[in-house]
């Protein structure tokens, strides 16, 4: 038979399904990464030590180190996909199951559910103890930096690399290998937390992960998981540049004796919207990840 061509970038990934060990395997893979990101910003500041302020230094640094954490990961997907390619079956890591819904209505859903599960996570990290100096002010930078810089970074780059690996790679993996939805998406969302490597990252990432689990477990879409990640690091951000805004750290703080009256409605919102997702049917019972054969007949 003959072979059937596949030139989107998601396409070199279908037939790359991981199972729990090859999830282990791609977090090393992403610290291999993290290592040599941290090779070359230790060289790229030698050389330009002295040339440029230390904060735009760093900017430029994190800039070109963070995508290069993801590398080791894609390459090492890439191949076992194609290898897989000519005589396994793979599912679609970009999907398209929207209806009854429809895109528009599911796109504005989810940025809607997102801000709201931003909110109502608050109560969680407000138990965690004060973040140390040092990591408030690596985060810090990243919203009050360079506004096309931190644009790329938190809202560009983010979404893509991240949800490549958390929902296309992972979840995508754990569910078509038969693990049930439910762990499946917890599992994914732990995943998520751990490469934010802090608790006070970890524990929002976790909640969004499963939001965003449940949305690509119904949709199949990456596309709307990467919209909704854009969502929540857009709102930060564009926080961090409203100087007016600057002296808020938390909903809370924003907020005021208001929160807990807005903490309900986003609750209200969350159980509304997961309500909406339940009417997409789905087309197994592993999620809407459509099956695609081999590049080369069985």
């Amino acid at each position: 038979m003959a072979r059937r061509g596949n030139y989107n970038f998601y396409g070199n990934y279908s037939w790359y399904v991981p199972g729990v060990a090859d999830m282990f395997i791609l977090l090393a893979l992403l610290l291999a990464g993290a290592l040599l990101g941290g090779i070359i910003t230790s060289v790229f500041t030698l050389f330009l030590s002295g040339s440029i302020a230390q904060e735009e230094m760093m900017e430029y640094a994190m800039f070109i180190s963070y995508p290069l954490m993801f590398i080791p990961p894609m390459i090492y997907a890439s191949v076992k996909s194609r290898g897989n390619s000519f005589n396994h079956r793979g599912f679609l890591v970009d999907n398209k199951h929207f209806s009854p819904l429809g895109a528009g209505l599911c796109a504005l859903l989810v940025i809607i559910m997102t801000v709201s599960a931003g909110l109502a996570s608050e109560p969680l990290t407000d138990l965690l103890p004060p973040m140390p100096d040092w990591l408030e002010n690596t985060l810090g930078s990243l919203t009050t930096g360079r506004l096309w810089i931190n644009f790329l970074m938190v809202s560009i780059f983010a979404p893509f690399f991240e949800e490549w690996l958390c929902r296309g790679m992972v979840l995508r993996g754990l569910l078509c290998r038969g693990m049930k939805p439910a762990w499946a998406i917890a599992v994914s969302a732990l995943f998520f937390a751990v490469i934010h490597m802090n608790p006070w990252q970890a524990i929002p990432a976790f909640i969004l992960g499963c939001l965003f689990g449940y949305v690509y477990y119904k949709t199949g879409s990456l596309k709307l998981t990467m919209l909704m990640h854009f969502t929540n690091n857009t709102v930060a951000l564009v926080i961090g540049q409203i100087d007016s805004l600057a002296e808020y750290e938390t909903w809370t703080d924003l907020l005021g004796g208001k929160y807990w009256l807005w903490f309900a409605v986003a609750i209200i919102i969350l159980l509304l919207g997961i309500l909406a997702f339940r009417r997409i049917p789905l087309t197994s019972p592993k999620g809407n990840c459509d099956e695609v054969p081999p590049l080369i007949g069985e």
